[in-house]
C-alpha cells in the first residue's frame, strides 16, 4: 500500500531543511530571503518566526504540500535556476497575490509605478476622469489590468494578449480577487481585438517585450531559461512594439487619451523622439523607477 505524503514536517526538521537551504542559496548566489518567502507561502510561517528560528521548538508544523517536494523544488531553485515564484505558482505585486506559471512574465515591482503614473496622469488632465475604457496591452498575468480596476473603481479595463495560456491565467487571477465583470479579456495582438473600440480609450497602459534579441541569452539564467521569450523578445534593437504601439495608438484613443508604457534602460531618448515625430501625441514625458532608471515613457492624444 503507498504510504500517504507527509503534510505535516516537525519544527526541528523543517529548521534543519531552512538552515541548510540558506547556505545552499548564499553558494548559488541566490537571495536568501527567497528561503524565508517560500516558507511563508508553504509553511505559514511569519517573518518574526523566521528570523529567530523559533519555529524549531513546535512539534509540527502543517505543509501545504508534502516535505519530500519542498526539498526536490528548492533543489531545482538551486540547480536549474528555476524562479521561487513559479515554484510556487504565484507572486506578489502590489496589494495583490497573483497566479503565475512559466506562461506569463513575473510581474516585477518597478512595474507597479505604471500605475501610480496613470492615475496620476488622469488627475493632471482636464478631458480625463477616472472612468471610461483602459487597455492594458500584453497583459500576461493580468497584473496591469488588476492594478488599473483597483485604483480606477468606475473603469472599464479591456486586456488583451497573443498567449491562450497567459489569458488563462490573468482570467483567474481576475476570478479569484473579484474583478471579473470590471475586466474583459481579449486573445490577439495588440490593438487588434479592439477594434470596435476605436477612438474610445481614455488611455493605454503597457509593459509589451522591449529586450533586443541578441541580449536574452546574456540575461540571468531565472529570465533567459525559464520566462517566456514571447514577452521578452522586443526584435534587434528591442523596440519593435514600441514603435507600433506609437504608430496605432492614436486610432484608439480618444482626444487627450493617455499613451503609457514600461521600456528597457537607455530607450527612453528613443522612444520620445518616435512619439515627437510620429505627430499626434503631446506633452511627452519620461519617468524613472525606484533606481532612478529612465523606465517609463507617458504622452497624451493631442
Amino acid at each position: 500500500m503507498t504510504q500517504p505524503q507527509q503534510l505535516m514536517v516537525s519544527g526541528v526538521e523543517l529548521w534543519q531543511w531552512f538552515t541548510q537551504a540558506r547556505l545552499a542559496a548564499v553558494v548559488a548566489d541566490i537571495p536568501v530571503s527567497e528561503v524565508d518567502w517560500l516558507l511563508q507561502e508553504v509553511a505559514g510561517l511569519d517573518k518574526l518566526a523566521l528570523r529567530l528560528e523559533s519555529f524549531k521548538d513546535r512539534l509540527e508544523i502543517p505543509l501545504s504540500m508534502p516535505f519530500s517536494k519542498l526539498a526536490t523544488l528548492w533543489q531545482q531553485r538551486v540547480d536549474a535556476r528555476m524562479p521561487v515564484q513559479y515554484l510556487t505558482g504565484v507572486a506578489p505585486w502590489r496589494n495583490f497575490l497573483l497566479s503565475v506559471s512559466p506562461a506569463v512574465l513575473i510581474p516585477r515591482p518597478e512595474t507597479e509605478c505604471l500605475i501610480e503614473l496613470a492615475v496620476a496622469a488622469v488627475e493632471n488632465s482636464s478631458k480625463l476622469k477616472k472612468a471610461g475604457c483602459w487597455a492594458d496591452l500584453g497583459t500576461g498575468s493580468g497584473a496591469i489590468a488588476l492594478g488599473l480596476a483597483y485604483a480606477m473603481p468606475a473603469a472599464q479595463i479591456h486586456a488583451v494578449d497573443y498567449s491562450a495560456a497567459a489569458l488563462e491565467i490573468a482570467s483567474y487571477n481576475a476570478q479569484k480577487l473579484g474583478f471579473e465583470t470590471r475586466i474583459q479579456f481579449h486573445q490577439g495582438s495588440w490593438w487588434e481585438p479592439l477594434n470596435s473600440l476605436k477612438g474610445e480609450f481614455s488611455g493605454m497602459v503597457s509593459n509589451p517585450p522591449y529586450i533586443p534579441s541578441t541580449l536574452i541569452s546574456e540575461l540571468q539564467p531565472e529570465v533567459a531559461w525559464h520566462e517566456p521569450h514571447l514577452a521578452l523578445n522586443g526584435g534587434s534593437d528591442g523596440l519593435d512594439y514600441i514603435r507600433h504601439l506609437i504608430e496605432v495608438s492614436p486610432i484608439y484613443l480618444r482626444s487627450g487619451g493617455i499613451w503609457l508604457i514600461e521600456m528597457m534602460a537607455g530607450q527612453a531618448p528613443v522612444v520620445a523622439e518616435l512619439l515627437r515625430q510620429q505627430g499626434s501625441y503631446c506633452q511627452i514625458k519620461i519617468f524613472s523607477d525606484l533606481a532612478g532608471i529612465d523606465r517609463f515613457a507617458l504622452a497624451y492624444r493631442a
